[in-house]
């Protein structure tokens, strides 16, 4: 299990899969494997992901619903072990104040942004985070995942590319 990759799941995974590529309604292999890959440890996420895709949903939302009928309590980890490395995110960004606008610094360091704690947990626990953001090197609006990822050495990649790593069909 130890050499195994793991995947760190950023919120865009569950949120963009649901509201274009794949419907739950519609393209139902793609969740059943999601449970699948989680299940075996393949893929987990983080409590702050968890929150973005709670707080973003309604009521009665499929995806909301979905998740809690479909994964562990355990899938969605604690970020409390990675605050030494969020530290350092943070004292980097805030030293890029040459390259990004204030507001995009602190958009990226807002409270509970999911971001910079996926960045952190990565990094301490070695793993691969899956995200549909692709790296942006002269955005000065935006601090994309993709950069901080390159500056703390975490691979980066998006979900057919881990379908394909994983051997995964659906």
């Amino acid at each position: 299990m130890s050499n195994m990759t793991r995947y760190l799941l950023d919120t865009n995974y569950f949120i963009q899969a649901h509201r274009s590529y794949y419907p739950l309604d519609v393209v139902e292999s793609f969740w059943v494997r999601t449970k699948e890959l989680a299940k075996n440890g393949h893929i987990i996420s983080i409590d702050k992901v968890k929150k973005e895709i709670y707080d973003k949903a309604s009521h009665e939302d499929e995806l909301k619903i979905w998740c809690g009928d479909n994964l562990e309590n355990e899938f969605f980890n604690s970020t409390d072990i990675a605050l030494p490395q969020y530290i350092q995110i943070v004292q980097w960004v805030n030293s890029m104040r040459h390259q990004y606008h204030d507001s995009a610094i602190e958009e990226f360091l807002q409270a509970d942004l999911a971001d910079p704690w996926l960045v952190a947990y990565a990094m301490k626990e070695n793993l691969v985070i899956v995200t549909y953001e692709k790296s942006a090197p002269d955005s000065k609006k935006r601090v994309k995942i993709p950069e901080v990822c390159n500056r703390f050495g975490v691979r980066f990649i998006d979900t057919i590319g881990m379908m394909r790593e994983l051997n995964s069909k659906f």
